[in-house]
């Protein structure tokens, strides 16, 4: 091997696997008879053509005795093919080698992967250049491939042979995905403008509002519930209020009828084509205004002018009562004499509008004692309780204007809330789009409807009413809480912290999750796992809670984790009726299951911490056999009537978010 483009000669019965370096190598890996001869110990060192593939690692005898050597290695001048002594070889020109610490380490033959040329030398073209050329090459050939049997393919049927929306290409290291047109990105890329008007807990309005949504058609939804102020422009339009009203730019479509007719015939796709092709004129419905509260007629309460000159006026200060240091407080004697010379009036007069203050919560006594008396008695404004800094619907000032009725402010927040679940909330209920939420028009409205009840007078409310109203005000304050100051997780502190520290102040009083479920809810029950009620004796909270525990309540309310049940918002009207659909349908779902064959009937824990409310073990199994279908509650029925003993055991709870 004279010339420097002369190749390397393997002779025959050589294991080209095994490292030149390794052990294998230098005792035994090569025989005698295996050199045919040649003196291989005494070549001189050679280049070698790395690009040389005609080694076939397939014809290589693994027997290095198949030719009749001796079996003594031993007598065999172990000699390395290239000796650290030596230099390395040159490599060809335009060609690089790379020798890294790790291939100069000995390999165990099992490690090495089999090359057609040498595996301790490792070769890098530029790679980067190389990578796209291969990769388009492969790209150019499947698209070829693939169109070339689309166009040549005349003996499938014509339906089989249509593609799909979606069509894949799935390479060695990339995939294409390329999407078709189809008639829904057609009618995506229209001009005009559908408009929506719905309302909350609309049948039909949720039937185009899925239709829309499925088939990822754009559309402006205008809820006159939400917006109430677009309801005399939904009357003046259509002549009347009745929803749902589909608008096609300025066009009035229709409702739910209407669609479901352009739909079966086929003409929808059509219509709209014929609607939507040109730009939505100024005479369209306009989409809603973000950021901006309707106009309301709204009064200022008459005793807000006494009020502002007593907060100027009075001497508001720290003082120490009971042996307690009272911060923030005034005596009435001094209130009263302010009154007098400011407005010009008797005593008697004064005392009578200093009750009229606590009666409207601008002011409370310090210990809650009573409503105003004239004399030695301390008070303060309602912005200065203690309490404050922990209500979320309360910023920075008493909301001074004359309270709205408590039945209007609870259907408004029925009809807020349940238009953020059809627009945030899975069809079930149970996972929560909180981003969305937080950021969304319908959110922002309620958060302001909330400031409506630092001064409201709830005890007008019907028993009925009463339960829907702290109901939904629960659920809401979840999502609230969520979105504030974040899920607590499940972790038992921060659970009790989110449940106790969270606030509303409603008529005066400070309100958490925790005494809104027991106190009120519950009938001042205590809590799980705790030694004291809500409410001592003498809170004037406690004329507000409800006078029978009704077991349904736990399936209404949602707490924000996965193993709750989903998040509901109920009327004043139905509230009872829809307490026992969402029983029945979180029973249905997971709340139980029956094992027939251990006995064992598996239940929600809430059956477990709520055990007070629901009765003794054999008594929830009848309580529970009532919401159940016909299968289950034939295997509940059956364990529970043999006389067998039946096992109740408790599923885990899952407290991670519900989004």
């Amino acid at each position: 091997m004279d010339s420097p483009n002369e190749q390397l000669h393997i002779p025959t019965g050589v294991d080209t696997n095994l490292n030149p370096q390794s052990p294998e190598f230098s005792k035994g890996g090569m025989n005698k008879s295996a050199s045919n001869g040649d003196d291989f110990g005494q070549r001189k060192t050679e280049q070698i053509d790395l690009n040389d593939s005609s080694v076939d690692d397939s014809s290589v005898d693994d027997s290095s005795n198949s030719n009749g050597g001796s079996e003594n290695d031993d007598e065999v001048e172990q000699t390395l093919l290239f000796p650290p002594q030596l230099p390395k070889p040159e490599a060809p020109s335009g060609v690089l080698i790379v020798y890294t610490e790790e291939a100069e380490k000995p390999k165990s033959p099992s490690s090495i992967k089999r090359s057609n040329s040498l595996p301790e030398s490792t070769v890098q073209i530029p790679a980067i250049g190389k990578f796209f050329r291969e990769k388009s090459n492969s790209l150019s050939e499947a698209i070829t491939k693939r169109l070339a049997l689309l166009a040549n393919d005349n003996d499938v049927d014509s339906e089989k042979r249509k593609v799909s929306n979606v069509t894949e290409f799935n390479l060695s290291g990339l995939k294409v995905t390329v999407k078709l047109k189809n008639e829904t990105d057609e009618i995506e890329q229209f001009k005009g403008r559908i408009t929506l008007f719905s309302r909350s807990n609309c049948r039909d309005s949720t039937a185009v509002r899925s239709y829309f949504r499925d088939r990822k058609i754009r559309y402006v939804e205008i809820n006159i519930d939400v917006y109430p102020t677009r309801e005399k422009e939904l009357i003046e339009r259509t002549g009347s209020s009745a929803v749902p009203q589909i608008f096609f730019n300025e066009k009035l479509f229709g409702g739910l009828v209407a669609l479901n007719s352009l739909r079966n015939c086929g003409l929808l796709e059509e219509r709209m084509k014929e609607l939507l092709c040109r730009k939505c004129p100024d005479d369209a419905p306009a989409p809603p205004v973000y950021g901006f509260d309707d106009p309301e007629e709204e009064k200022v309460d008459e005793m807000v002018t006494a009020v502002r000159v007593l907060r100027q006026r009075l001497p508001i200060q720290d003082r120490l009562m009971k042996m307690k240091i009272v911060k923030n407080c005034f005596s009435s004697s001094e209130m009263v004499e302010v009154l007098i010379h400011q407005f010009d009036c008797g005593r008697k007069k004064a005392v009578e509008m200093g009750k009229q203050l606590a009666r409207r919560h601008f002011i409370h006594h310090v210990f809650g004692e009573n409503e105003f008396e004239d004399g030695n008695h301390f008070y303060r404004f309602l912005e200065h309780e203690p309490f404050i800094p922990r209500c979320y619907n309360f910023r920075g000032s008493t909301n001074d204007l004359e309270p709205k009725s408590a039945t209007l402010i609870s259907q408004k927040l029925a009809k807020i809330m349940s238009a953020i679940l059809e627009s945030y909330a899975s069809e079930d209920g149970c996972h929560l789009d909180y981003l969305g939420i937080s950021n969304s028009e319908e959110f922002r409205r309620y958060v302001n409807l909330m400031q409506e009840l630092q001064r409201v007078d709830i005890s007008t409310l019907t028993a009925s009413e009463r339960l829907a109203f702290f109901l939904n005000l629960h659920n809401a304050m979840v999502i609230h809480g969520v979105i504030s100051v974040g899920h607590p997780g499940s972790a038992l502190i921060d659970r009790r912290s989110f449940n106790s520290d969270f606030l509303y102040i409603i008529g005066g009083s400070p309100y958490s999750l925790t005494s809104i479920v027991n106190g009120v809810l519950r009938n001042n029950r205590r809590a799980p796992y705790s030694f004291t009620k809500p409410f001592g004796s003498g809170d004037k909270r406690l004329e507000l809670a409800l006078p029978q525990v009704n077991p349904l309540i736990h399936f209404g309310i949602c707490n924000g984790s996965k193993s709750s049940p989903p998040v509901r918002f109920f009327t004043a009207q139905g509230v009872e009726s829809e307490l026992k659909f969402a029983a029945r349908e979180f029973l249905q779902r997971d709340g139980i299951q029956v094992d027939l064959a251990k006995r064992t009937v598996h239940l929600t824990r809430i059956f477990k911490w709520f055990s007070a409310d629901f009765g003794q073990e054999k008594e929830i199994l009848k309580w529970i056999t009532s919401y159940l279908d016909a299968p289950k509650a034939g295997l509940l029925s059956h364990l529970s009537s043999d006389g067998g003993a039946v096992h109740i055991a408790y599923q885990d709870y899952d407290w991670s978010i519900n989004c």
